[in-house]
């Protein structure tokens, strides 16, 4: 049996209704979401501008990433490059480096930028420096990202696994940030560390909301075509 116009019209009400009802819950839920990662933007942060501690024995990425920390010990011999650029110099490379720390462990130092035309020069391994910097687990890998060329020691990305095997050290990057007292000239250019969250829960929220606006706005026409 085929419905009466009013049940028709209170049949597209509930539809716009419902549909209004869930796509403000899916905005709201990307609020929420939203201050979460504010929260935890602001959280890394701090922990990257505070005072440097002692590298923990067994880091973790979830309960260490970004901690500001100091390693003191040598640079050893071996380098990956990691192709990237940088202003004003152009395109360049990242600079991954063996550190063995006074007490004995064998971690990775992200050095710094080199200019392309310097990948060949000899560069110095210092002996009993600090390292002062943020411990990072870098997301870099991706079905899209090339396999290193080892040949050629050209790397398209930072694989913190792969590089940690490659030079015979464990998992752990420290990235090196400038010392109060560096040479503005010296390579490599150590690249300040800075917290790097995707937030797009806002975005995510407008379009929600957006979309239940237009919804409404589709069922309240809808509405009044039937009721004429």
């Amino acid at each position: 049996m085929s419905r009466t116009p009013r049940a028709r019209l209170v049949f597209a009400l509930v539809i716009g209704l419902g549909g209004v009802a869930i796509l403000c819950a899916l905005g709201t839920w990307q609020l929420q979401r939203l201050a979460w990662k504010e929260g935890l933007i602001a959280e890394l942060e701090e922990r990257l501008a505070a005072a440097p501690v002692p590298l923990p024995e067994a880091p973790t990425e979830a309960r260490d990433e970004y901690l500001r920390v100091a390693v003191q010990g040598d640079f050893a011999p071996g380098e990956i490059h990691v192709l990237t650029s940088r202003a004003p110099w152009g395109p360049g490379f990242r600079v991954i480096a063996p550190f063995e720390t006074e007490t004995g462990r064998r971690i990775l130092v992200d050095r710094g930028f080199i200019p392309q035309t310097e990948k060949t020069d000899a560069r110095a391994t210092p002996e009993d420096v600090e390292v002062v910097g943020g411990l990072l687990w870098p997301q870099e890998v991706d079905g899209f990202v090339p396999d290193p060329d080892m040949a050629a020691n050209m790397w398209f990305a930072r694989d913190l696994p792969v590089m940690a095997r490659a030079l015979e050290a464990e998992p752990i990057l420290v990235v090196a940030e400038p010392a109060p007292a560096s040479d503005p000239e010296a390579r490599p250019a150590p690249w300040p560390l800075s917290v790097n969250v995707t937030n797009d829960h806002l975005e995510y929220a407008i379009t929600w909301f957006g979309l239940a606006a237009a919804w409404a706005g589709m069922s309240i026409a809808f509405a009044m075509r039937r009721r004429g």
